[in-house]
């Protein structure tokens, strides 16, 4: 287990251990799309003090919070997880999302012209992330189960899986610039004064909506892909892997 400290990846800090993420998330510190960064880089970015952080990563050790640990997980049962958990989610809550930003749009707008920029955003949002789970549940996820069950290189159809997961890191990047501007444009989830029930729900949504998403891309980017990509390039090590090497590449004079 590491100690927090100035140079670890704020993503090798929640993989670790991930009820470090509340931290990051009370600081608005990125440890999803961001997580490759030490964490000195993030909070200086952020003009955070990094000792103030790192105390507060350290009392957050202390309290031994006890969330989902990813890391434990087998390639296959941390898929799994991502479907039945983030997925799911995805998929009951964006369509109660997109019913409350037409509505609080339909009736604020005017008002409120942001509430129009909001749904615009959702809506590429919502067609985007629909598109990227399909992917990953028929395409990404069943390769990455595949690795995981044969001790010979698998013959992929896009080569190696570094392909599509460098897509669904891109996408993952897509996601979070909307989640971004969701955060901007509502002054951090904040409602108006004079906000109906259903305008406040709408941003309690949002938030929920970013806390959700950036465990989701972290269990991904952090720790899924990585190990994915470790197990691949172990079996492609092996003389089963090498043979195939060498008679996938061309004959060289």
């Amino acid at each position: 287990m590491t100690q927090p400290n100035a140079q670890t990846t704020v993503g090798e800090l929640v993989r670790e251990r991930p009820a470090r993420s509340r931290v990051f998330e009370q600081h608005r510190i990125d440890y999803c799309c961001g997580g490759k960064r030490p964490l000195a880089e993030a909070c200086a970015e952020r003009k955070l003090d990094l000792a103030l952080i790192l105390r507060e990563l350290e009392a957050s050790d202390r309290a031994d919070e006890r969330l989902v640990d990813a890391d434990a997980m087998s390639l296959s049962t941390l898929a799994d997880h991502i479907e039945a958990t983030h997925h799911a989610y995805l998929r009951e809550e964006l369509p109660r999302l997109d019913f409350m930003t037409r509505k609080v749009a339909a009736v604020h707008g005017d008002t409120e012209p942001r509430l129009r920029t909001i749904r615009e955003v959702f809506i590429a949002f919502e067609q985007e992330l629909s598109s990227h789970m399909l992917k990953e549940e028929q395409v990404l996820f069943p390769m990455i189960r595949e690795i995981e069950s044969t001790d010979t290189a698998p013959q992929f159809h896009c080569g190696s899986l570094a392909n599509p997961i460098s897509q669904m890191e891109s996408e993952h990047d897509s996601a979070g610039n909307a989640l971004a501007q969701f955060r901007s444009l509502t002054d951090d989830y904040t409602p108006p004064e004079w906000a109906c029930n259903t305008f406040r729900a709408l941003y309690d949504a949002l938030a929920e909506l970013e806390r959700n998403m950036h465990q989701h891309v972290h269990k991904e980017n952090n720790v899924l892909f990585p190990k994915a990509l470790r197990r691949e390039a172990q079996l492609a090590a092996t003389p089963a892997g090498a043979a195939y090497r060498g008679t996938s590449s061309p004959t060289r004079p």
